[in-house]
């Protein structure tokens, strides 16, 4: 653990300036949380008798400036009653209104500052029921800045401002410009001249907690205004000056070496961690970086009981246990029923860099529910300060920890939590700590590690409670994003698809996630489907290729009978997967790099159930196992005639930007599913560049190999995939606002080997890393990159020669194959002569079933299956529909 509060040696000649007595008033604590800073380094504040009771004063370890004023009712460094923290922004808000008046006050907008003024600027707009935004430091991949401006005494300079509509900051009304505190005023002249270049306006407000800024500095703002010829009004809570000694900087420094780190707390064991599932509205905002609308604020409010509930319960359920609804045991936890410590007196809301604002009103909202004086609240911070455990100093304790959320920018990747630690201090120790990240933020860095924060913070208090809230991507305008599209509609049909994209219907479903769906974990992947689990959808394979000749069924309307796997078979998937593991490992990897170079961080996996739901999980595994990338998955249906899911889209641009959607699926065979995805796709902003492990069939143009070889995934069917069926899509089980259905066969769990098979493929990662960044490598710099159909040339010459004339009787590729013999009538096998083991599971499986193997030379695929052409009429063509017409069946029957 990294908790280093400091305790520096005494000074010879300390020093007492008249300021450090004359802030001692009647409203301020008894003893001040500036005087070690005063008394030491010579700083000295003056102005507003309320001075004292909003700030102290720390050392920054930053040679830009010397100190820091901790505010004590901003809720960044210094836990405090959620109640004041949001009622000091909601008190100068309502000044701002006073100002304004009421017309002009209706159309005015608010523009925080990160990372401190998030949650200011937040409470800003909440008391003028205003639209917010606020600036961040974190680019998110493919939204373009709409404006950016410096800090220059930061630790971090640069902001930039990405609304995901820019009008936002481009009416006529009042822009109010809200900050910690001012002290020279230069980042918001930076930001109005940025900004007013742009959209100029009659009338900025600027609004801080605390405004010390010089006479100087005043006439600069003035001069500025008179300048832009616009009306420019301060509101601050306190005023003063800080008085600085020439030498302030030295000073400083020598302090910060002079202390020395606080012996480290005796070793105890780590205390129960809890994840919490919150109910997060679906398409809410987790707060203002992409801005913040008077309906968003209405929806939290509206939310906020139920999810205080869920923190709430998980506080006080006694052990992390599936009787808990909301609350779940991560990896390490005591067993369920261990005893845990009772009823928290004192409760930290703790959270994260710019994400202030959910926590804050998570916070109050827990407060109520709780009752009495239980609940703090503050955040963690990349600002770099001294902490010395002294009553007289703002920052008793610090917890350092590595950063999280895999930062973008050039600064410092150290991370702070202050105050958090009792120190010591008994009667400042918090018995539970609710630490509130969003997803992007929630990935092994943040949980693994010697200074990882969860381990810290299970140091220092009895329960730690997690969080986690989505990270918002919005549906964007075309204009806000960096690359230009086509300014379509999210989805091009059905009718008034579009409108409900950004504000989802109320009838948008929700995913299904495991255990209740499924063998994966919840984190793995979240199925956008339908469970028919209860329906009797099956028949055997001759039974349901007559049903569906006589009445020119789909096929998606039924399922086929799930295959049993013979002891002879399941060893033939187990040697598969241990002699193909590595290589399939290489090819995740070499995937997964192309996608993080070509598409960013911010990347949304959607696997095609149910093939490709593996292969998404292993995607999502190695981006966290490399790059400390929690990165959002998805399973969505596709069906050959059909198309995709419709619902499923809407519901993916109603929480991801479109473009940061990435398809993926196992392999290709002849490329009917990537020819549908770009037809399904056409005239969206999705982007239908599907990403396969194999793409013998070259069709497309992100993939791991383009040989032709086993991934043992094919082997099987739900037992390899979640014990989750083949989708379903009829009329009467699916309605317009559902999801396309699947069955969860949890009947089966005796033979699943859905975790064995990607435990065994990740077991590799780290052996072929460097080979996969090679292999992405290879792959950005290959000129025959783009598809050119091969696959689909060679079914073609197969079905003239062997008669058939429908080409969706022949399934080219191992994968496609083993699925013939699996689910199909099959007629025979082609095998390329000397093909080996990797076809020795369909050697087996057509031995069971009475088919013949066919050695062929210069077989383009490992193998291909035929489809028996005696039940063309029942196989599907290429509207997904029986295909018309039975055509003798060259050779006789077999």
């Amino acid at each position: 653990m990294t908790a280093t509060p400091r305790t520096p040696q005494r000074p010879q000649t300390p020093q007492t300036p008249q300021t450090a007595r004359t802030l001692q008033t009647p409203h301020a604590p008894q003893t001040w949380t500036g005087r070690w800073v005063a008394d030491r380094a010579g700083i000295a504040l003056s102005g507003s008798e309320r001075l004292p009771e909003l700030v102290g004063l720390a050392l920054r370890e930053n040679r830009k400036r010397a100190h820091l004023l901790v505010s004590n009712v901003l809720g960044k460094h210094v836990p405090q009653r959620p109640s004041v923290v949001h009622g000091a922004g909601l008190e100068l808000g309502r000044r701002v209104r006073e100002l304004l008046g009421e017309p002009a006050a209706g159309r005015a907008v608010v523009l925080g500052y990160a990372e401190t003024a998030t949650g200011l600027g937040h409470s800003v707009a909440d008391s003028l029921d205003a639209p917010y935004l606020h600036s961040t430091r974190r680019p998110v991949p493919g939204m373009r800045s709409f404006g950016g401006f410096e800090e220059e005494h930061s630790h971090a300079t640069s902001h930039l401002l990405l609304p995901a509509d820019p009008g936002l900051l481009a009416g006529g009304g009042p822009l109010v410009l809200v900050d910690d505190e001012f002290s020279t005023g230069r980042t918001v002249l930076n930001t109005i001249r940025d900004l007013h270049a742009r959209h100029p306006r009659d009338h900025y407000v600027v609004v801080a907690l605390v405004d010390l800024r010089s006479a100087a500095d005043r006439t600069r703002l003035a001069d500025t205004a008179a300048e832009l010829g616009a009306r420019l009004d301060l509101v601050a809570t306190a005023s003063g000056a800080v008085s600085l000694p020439e030498d302030v900087l030295a000073r400083a420094e020598r302090l910060i070496a002079e202390a020395a780190p606080a012996p480290l707390p005796p070793a105890a064991a780590p205390a129960p961690l809890v994840r919490v599932g919150l109910d997060w509205p679906a398409g809410l905002p987790d707060g203002g970086r992409h801005g913040f609308t008077a309906h968003d604020r209405a929806r939290l409010d509206a939310a906020l009981p139920r999810l205080a509930g869920q923190i709430a319960e998980a506080l006080s359920v006694e052990a992390p246990h599936a009787e808990a609804p909301h609350a779940e045991a991560l990896p390490g936890e005591p067993v369920p029923g261990e005893p845990v410590p009772g009823e928290a007196r004192r409760v930290l809301v703790l959270g994260f860099e710019e994400l202030m604002y959910t926590p804050l009103r998570l916070a109050g909202a827990l407060a109520e529910r709780l009752g009495g004086d239980r609940v703090r609240y503050s955040t963690t911070t990349r600002s770099p300060v001294l902490a010395v455990d002294d009553p007289g100093y703002a920052i008793r304790t610090r917890l350092a920890f590595p950063a999280h959320d895999d930062p973008q920018d050039d600064a410092s990747r150290e991370r702070y939590a202050y105050n958090v630690a009792p120190g010591s201090d008994p009667e400042r120790r918090f018995d539970a700590i609710v630490l509130v990240v969003d997803d992007l933020a929630d990935t092994p860095a943040l949980h693994r590690g010697e200074r990882a924060l969860l381990g810290q913070l299970r140091q220092v208090t009895d329960r730690v409670v997690l969080a986690v809230v989505p990270s918002h991507r919005p549906v964007v305008a075309a204009s806000a994003v960096a690359e230009p599209v086509a300014a379509e509609p999210a989805v091009a049909e059905p009718a008034g698809w579009a409108s409900r994209a950004v504000l989802p219907a109320a009838t948008l479903p929700m995913p299904l996630y495991g255990p209740a769906f499924s063998s994966y974990r919840a984190d793995e992947v979240a199925w956008l489907l339908k469970d028919l689990s209860g329906v009797a959808l099956e028949a055997p394979a001759e039974e349901r290729e007559e049903a569906v000749q006589s009445g020119g069924a789909h096929y998606a309307e039924s399922l086929p009978v799930e295959y049993q796997p013979s002891p002879q078979y399941q060893e033939l998937f187990h040697q598969a997967l241990r002699g193909s593991a590595r290589r399939i490992a290489l090819a995740v990897g070499t995937v997964a790099e192309t996608l993080l170079r070509e598409r960013g961080p911010g990347l949304v996996l959607a696997s095609l159930a149910r093939a490709g739901t593996p292969v998404g999980i292993l995607i999502r595994r190695w981006l966290a196992f490399a790059h400390g990338l929690a990165v959002p998955h998805y399973a969505v249906s596709i069906v050959r005639g059909r198309g995709i899911d419709t619902v499923a889209l809407r519901y993916l641009a109603a929480h991801h930007r479109a473009q940061d959607v990435v398809f993926v699926d196992g392999w290709t065979g002849k490329g009917a599913i990537t020819r549908e995805l770009v037809d399904a796709l056409a005239g969206t902003n999705f982007d239908p560049d599907l990403a396969v492990l194999a793409d013998p069939g070259r069709c497309v143009r992100t993939y791991g190999t383009r040989d032709d070889f086993l991934i043992p995934s094919a082997c099987l069917n739900s037992t390899v995939s979640g014990l989750v069926s083949r989708t379903v899509l009829r009329a009467g089980l699916i309605g317009p606002d559902d999801f396309h259905g699947a069955k969860h066969y949890t009947e089966l769990a005796g033979g699943d080997v859905s975790a064995a098979f990607l435990d065994t493929v990740a077991a590799h990662f780290d052996a072929v890393r460097d080979l996969a960044v090679d292999g992405a490598d290879r792959l950005a710099a290959d000129r025959d990159r783009a598809p050119d159909w091969a696959g689909w040339a060679a079914v073609e010459r197969i079905s003239a020669e062997y008669g058939i004339d429908n080409v969706n009787l022949v399934k080219p590729g191992v994968g496609e194959t083993t699925r013939v013999l699996l689910r199909r009538v099959p007629w025979r096998i082609l095998a390329r002569r000397g093909a080996g083991a990797d076809l020795d599971h369909v050697r087996l499986l057509a031995a069971q079933r009475g088919v013949e193997v066919e050695d062929v030379d210069g077989l383009p695929y490992t193998c291909v299956g035929l489809i028996h052409p005696r039940y063309s009429r029942g196989a599907t063509g290429t509207d997904g529909r029986s295909v018309t017409g039975t055509p003798e069946v060259p050779g006789g029957e077999s």
